[in-house]
């Protein structure tokens, strides 16, 4: 525990020299955010940098290389699937700066990109011998092999993710506070498996889970710092640099942990953010009208009149809630 405290202070640290010097950089070669002409809310916000997920990106990577120790290779691959996404985020970021819009990738472009990195992980971690096919199932606390089911199962958790969590990215600190309480009930639920295997004589793989462990707990403190500058009023937004890495984090440490069904629950902020845009488009496809005064559901409750501020907080303390439950239920 003192090492991941160690871990989680380093890591803020870190993203705390870090932040101050991206803004100045985003700021000089103007990589500043698009706002959506119809977010009247969002006027006062043009202007504000972006890209900012490379802060705690930076400090979670150099941080999780210095103290990973052992057995890693699944630590390794939760690290370098956030990477890629944030690099497909990146992407998508720098199109809209270069261009002054707020569409960068096309959407075919973009789940091209997450498909091609789902499939790919998917495959592995079928074939991966500390992995596999295997899942833990919640409340009955066992573990079963799906066999086949579990690729197109893989597959859907990482696009669903990353998508969700992308989606979830509107108000300043939304995202960040949410992934952070998510990632947190995550280190506690990984720390029970680690726990749990040691005691069945299976350190190799608990090792494996403890290397996860020290990713999250990085990645949560610099997410912390980033936070700092992140909450309302922004210095600096996160980007789908930022957006896309948290959705691949948030889906690659429950698979490589056999709990992708705890998603679901711990992430439960990010399933309403992606129903409300599905029912959204399904409404106005079908019955011509709108279900929400628009979609994700953070911005139905802004446009309610309810504080942006309040949106994150109510966002926040249901995810920590429901990330409760999930451990008890785990």
């Amino acid at each position: 525990m003192q090492k991941l405290l160690i871990v989680f202070l380093i890591s803020f640290v870190s993203a705390m020299i870090l932040s101050p010097l991206i803004i100045f950089i985003m700021k000089r070669i103007k990589a500043k955010q698009t706002i959506l002409c119809y977010v009247e809310q969002h006027k006062n916000k043009i202007g504000t940098p972006t890209m900012g997920g490379i802060i705690f990106l930076l400090s979670a990577t150099i941080v999780s290389l210095i103290f990973f120790d052992g057995s890693k290779e699944l630590a390794i691959i939760c690290l370098v699937v956030t990477l890629v996404y944030g690099g497909v985020g990146a992407l998508d970021d720098g199109i809209k700066i270069l261009l002054k819009r707020n569409l960068g990738l096309k959407a075919y472009q973009k789940i091209i990109s997450q498909a091609l990195i789902a499939i790919i992980v998917s495959l592995y971690t079928y074939k991966s011998w500390q992995v596999g096919a295997t899942i833990r199932l919640p409340i009955a606390k066992i573990y079963v092999d799906i066999g086949p089911w579990y690729i197109p199962l893989c597959f859907f958790i990482y696009i669903a993710t990353t998508n969700c969590v992308n989606l979830t990215d509107g108000l300043d600190g939304l995202a960040g506070s949410t992934t952070l309480i998510y990632l947190v009930g995550f280190i506690a639920i990984a720390m029970g498996i680690y726990y749990e295997k040691s005691d069945l004589g299976q350190t190799f793989y608990a090792q494996e889970v403890y290397n996860i462990v020290i990713f999250a707990a990085a990645l949560v403190g610099g997410i912390t710092a980033f936070l700092w500058f992140n909450s309302y009023k922004a210095k600096i937004f996160m980007g789908d640099t930022g957006s896309l890495a948290l959705g691949g984090a948030c889906a690659v440490i429950p698979v490589m942990l056999k709990s992708p069904l705890i998603i679901v629950l711990s992430g439960i902020m990010f399933v309403i953010s992606g129903i409300s845009v599905i029912l959204q488009v399904l409404v106005f496809k079908t019955k011509k009208k709108r279900l929400f005064l628009m979609a994700p559901f953070h911005h139905h409750l802004e446009m309610k009149g309810i504080n942006e501020s309040k949106i994150v907080a109510y966002y926040s303390i249901i995810t920590a809630i429901a990330g409760a439950v999930a451990i008890i239920v785990f």
